[in-house]
């Protein structure tokens, strides 16, 4: 049997960063790691609409990145 493991998480914001020669936003992402494993998305979500709403810039989609491994179980091995 594999098992999944949940070994990080990190929340990445869009920020724009100006637009493109056909008037599309452009979009930077900023990254903020070290997120509780145990967080409610709602806690994160939260967060992230605060950063955003201090930035001058517009924002885009928050993105939630989770690092998460994967192995057999030990009596499989």
């Amino acid at each position: 049997m594999i098992i999944d493991n949940l070994k990080s998480l990190s929340l990445t914001i869009e920020i724009e960063n100006g637009v493109d020669s056909k008037g599309e936003k452009i979009f930077k992402k900023r990254t903020f790691s070290g997120i509780k494993l145990d967080a409610p998305y709602e806690n994160i979500y939260n967060v992230a609409d605060a950063i955003s709403e201090i930035l001058e810039t517009e924002t885009g989609e928050f993105l939630l990145n989770k690092i998460i491994s994967i192995e057999k179980t030990p009596d499989e091995e």
